[in-house]
């Protein structure tokens, strides 16, 4: 479907976006570029949405609204892939395949504006801080579906879990909800040896982390899913030195809401009785972040099908308790996010890892996948 020399350019774009990654809210290098490729090619652009978003358009406004989304942040790792197209910003990193998606779907831009849409209209949404900041909640609060009306809505992932060749969309559920928490613990401090003098800081923040981690297995049914996960445990200056405060951080994920409820529900009450138990005082700071990424039956069918006319596997495949901001689009036009696999041979480094690099290999198969969704819609 692209010449050779169209597909290097994206590679080109690809490394290039890699070299400069910009962290949520940030994207003003990409975006500019982004806006600047769609320019040239005819699409109508419309940038500034949630700050550093762009949007184009394509089409003559009748029939079938179709949008597709590409997220373009990059995350605050420090790189550690020693690629002669690694980032140039220390800190700061390109670990999730952003670029690729990014690069995916302009490749798939220019051959959708060579032929044409008509009897439609296609929306491109590229999407700044989706990790972890809700860019899609602010594109959407900001009117983004007011103002580019979308019939459905389409994103996609790539998965280094699934071989190049896989492409999963799942009716209803394919990732889950979370939650973010902050559990500060404070009492009397005092001196190691002489612990009866002192609140039990420490030992509260031990019994908490390990009750939490409990939770999802005695109170919710064997049926549901959920996870409580502590990832960090802050506190004490010296081995001598009962400390005054102590700080847990984590994380809580599930699918249906009334589990949602309950693991908030079950935090509280955990970090709250522990506390009180040792003398001590909890504050909770339990924010719910991200709803869970639902597809809707009818799109995630016609996203296999035509996977499947591209000759890819669309066999099915469990959710995945990792979680996306794509779910608030979700929430407002019916759609489906797509994972498309990217595993490499040997050596394969998960999403999020400092050793990470999306697979160029499969970036032509995702923006053929772009190019024929949007003849079948529209």
């Amino acid at each position: 479907m692209f010449d050779t020399a169209h597909l290097a350019q994206a590679i080109a774009w690809r490394h290039d976006l890699h070299r400069h990654p910009e962290l949520a809210f940030e994207e003003v290098r990409t975006s500019a570029m982004i806006a600047g490729l769609l320019q040239d090619w005819g699409w109508n652009v419309h940038q500034g949405m949630a700050t550093t978003g762009v949007v184009a358009t394509l089409g003559d406004g009748s029939g079938p609204r179709l949008g597709l989304r590409a997220d373009i942040d990059a995350l605050p790792i420090h790189e550690a892939t020693g690629l002669d197209y690694a980032s140039t910003i220390a800190g700061k990193m390109h670990a999730c395949g952003h670029d690729g998606h990014t690069a995916m779907l302009l490749l798939a831009a220019r051959e959708i504006a060579k032929r044409g849409v008509r009897g439609g209209s296609l929306r491109l949404i590229f999407q700044p801080a989706e990790e972890s900041e809700g860019g899609a909640k602010v594109m959407v609060d900001d009117g983004l579906f007011r103002q580019f009306p979308c019939d459905t809505v389409y994103g996609i992932h790539n998965w280094p879990g699934l071989a190049p060749g896989r492409l999963v969309a799942r009716d209803d559920q394919m990732m889950a909800a979370f939650a973010v928490f902050d559990i500060e613990i404070t009492g009397k401090g005092g001196h190691g040896a002489m612990p009866e003098q002192s609140d039990g800081v420490v030992a509260a923040a031990a019994r908490i982390a390990s009750g939490l981690q409990e939770v999802p297995a005695r109170s919710l049914s064997p049926l549901d899913t959920g996870v409580m996960s502590v990832t960090q445990i802050h506190t004490g200056s010296a081995y001598n030195i009962c400390p005054d405060s102590a700080v847990l951080r984590g994380t809580a994920r599930w699918f249906a809401p009334a589990a949602g409820d309950v693991l908030e529900t079950r935090l509280n009450q955990i970090a709250t009785g522990i506390a009180a138990s040792q003398a001590c005082q909890a504050r909770v700071d339990y924010q719910r972040r991200y709803p869970a990424t639902i597809n809707t039956a009818t799109e995630a069918a016609l996203a296999r099908d035509v996977g499947a006319a591209m000759g890819l596997d669309v066999a099915d495949a469990a959710p995945s308790m990792a979680s996306e901001d794509f779910s608030f689009m979700l929430e407002q036009v019916p759609g489906a996010y797509i994972w498309l696999g990217a595993g490499r041979d040997g050596n394969n480094p998960g999403l999020h890892a400092a050793t990470f690099d999306f697979n160029d290999a499969v970036l032509p198969v995702g923006a053929e996948f772009w190019v024929r969704l949007a003849e079948r819609v529209l």
